[in-house]
């Protein structure tokens, strides 16, 4: 279940904020068109999980819930010229301070 579609505190965000049972994810989403940028993943560095985190924070103190479980996910998402995207799902692609 979708809680959460582009979740602000401040100027970050967390592109997704899914549940499933008793397991919340905070999900980064990449995108890219070609190789050019190399792959989507790369994209989500030191600074962004660090950013992505500090929202993740916000969050629970306003909704978190004892017993519950949380991760962060990265999905890449690789986009190609004529054919479906390329789409990857990471779950627990890092830990909280990594």
């Amino acid at each position: 279940m979708i809680l959460n579609r582009n979740y602000r505190f401040g100027h970050r965000e967390i592109d997704l904020i899914v549940r499933r049972d008793d397991l919340v994810a905070f999900v980064e989403v990449k995108t890219r068109a070609g190789p050019g940028y190399g792959h989507p993943l790369e994209a989500i560095t030191a600074l962004k999980r660090r950013e992505v985190e500090r929202v993740a924070r916000y969050w629970l103190r306003h909704h978190g819930h004892p017993g519950t479980l949380y991760r962060f996910d990265a999905v890449s998402v690789a986009l190609r010229s004529g054919g479906d995207p390329l789409i990857e799902h990471i779950p627990n692609a890092w830990r909280l301070g990594e």
